[in-house]
């Protein structure tokens, strides 16, 4: 079987946490700092780290909000250079894996 090398991955988006988080949002649109917490199961501290890593990608846009009793809240969205990179992202991890699921059939 005869696999391509493999091709330059975005390093932000090639980490399962962030990719997770890309396909969270993707899938659901926005996303409060907690729900994400919950929904990936990490800490405050891993999740604001990988956070900070989408955000200064400017894959990841954030709005702060006031919410019950005056308390804040982040909501994270996904940018459109995020969607463009996550889409990218994708198709790159489908040329690569393309062969390995081919030879499956064969």
């Amino acid at each position: 079987m005869d696999i391509p090398l493999l091709p330059d991955l975005d390093n932000v988006l090639h980490q399962p946490v962030r990719t997770r988080i890309i396909a969270y949002l993707t899938a659901r649109g926005t996303a409060t700092f907690k729900e994400l917490k919950e929904e990936l199961n990490i800490t405050d501290g891993n999740l604001d780290a990988h956070l900070k890593k989408l955000l200064a990608k400017s894959y990841l846009q954030s709005e702060k909000q006031t919410v019950k009793k005056g308390r804040p809240q982040t909501l994270y969205k996904l940018t459109s250079e995020g969607a463009e990179a996550f889409a990218e992202y994708i198709e790159t991890l489908k040329r690569v894996l393309s062969p390995i699921f081919k030879s499956d059939k064969d």
